[in-house]
């Protein structure tokens, strides 16, 4: 295989703040050598979370056999998953904000016509439902677990908790369609074909707020991993809470 220097757009403070947490990991279980110091194993992670490189062009861009990438990535990946924040500390965040954004997004995967639970009817695939909060300028807040695509948005942010911490923190949110009936915390526009003006009005300024959250679905989606995931689907809720801390360190 042939193998040629490459980049990944993210900064140095990203690369030592991994580092540092894959040295204390080291320390923690007693590790007294290995094949990769403790830096180029994070420059291993972030090149596979970032841009996406399968465990084979990792092997051989780093020298290494598959299973040792396999081993590598994981245990990055859950060293910086148990450092995301819980829906408890992103409602702290979100409440020196104005108002928060929410909405979700499907996470492509390679599943088969079989995985019904997995099919998103809205988008025509295979999937994992994220819901995802933004503040008033787009800005990633919080990302939750990963559900099966077949998921309604509405019926996953209740299933985390989202709409009754919403509630408990008195914050307004903006949201779409999906979320008709979620109450008072979340405002969506209004349904219908023959609106009239002052409703229709109420909806062209509830887009226009609403459509910002789109900027934290492209920076979640800037980590190429995430737009089309190949690995077991328990697997992508770390790598979800992975990317969210990596995005908080690097901003």
């Amino acid at each position: 295989m042939l193998a040629y220097p490459s980049s990944i757009d993210l900064s140095t403070r990203t690369l030592r703040y991994l580092t540092g947490q894959l040295i204390a990991r080291r320390l923690e279980i007693g590790t007294r050598w290995r094949r990769l110091t403790a830096g180029r194993q994070a420059l291993l992670a972030l090149a596979h979370l970032r841009c996406g490189d399968t465990y084979a062009q990792l092997a051989a861009g780093f020298g290494i056999g598959i299973a040792t990438v396999y081993r590598y990535v994981r245990e990055a990946v859950d060293v910086l998953a148990a450092l995301a924040p819980a829906l408890t500390q992103a409602m702290k965040t979100a409440s020196a904000k104005a108002f928060v954004i929410l909405d979700g997004t499907l996470l492509p995967i390679d599943r088969i016509a079989a995985d019904t639970p997995y099919y998103s009817g809205k988008h025509k695939r295979h999937g994992m439902n994220v819901q995802v909060l933004a503040d008033p300028l787009g800005g990633l807040i919080w990302a939750s677990a990963a559900l099966p695509g077949s998921t309604h948005d509405l019926t996953a942010a209740r299933n985390h908790g989202i709409i009754d911490a919403l509630a408990a923190a008195g914050l307004k949110c903006w949201a779409d369609k999906g979320y008709q009936g979620a109450g008072r915390p979340v405002r969506v526009p209004f349904r219908g074909r023959r609106l009239k003006p002052w409703k229709r009005r109420h909806n062209t300024t509830h887009a226009k707020i609403r459509c910002l959250g789109e900027r934290a679905m492209a920076t979640l989606k800037s980590w190429r991993l995430l737009r089309k995931i190949r690995c077991s689907t328990n697997r992508i809720t770390n790598i979800v809470k992975a990317v969210l801390v990596l995005h908080h360190t690097s901003t």
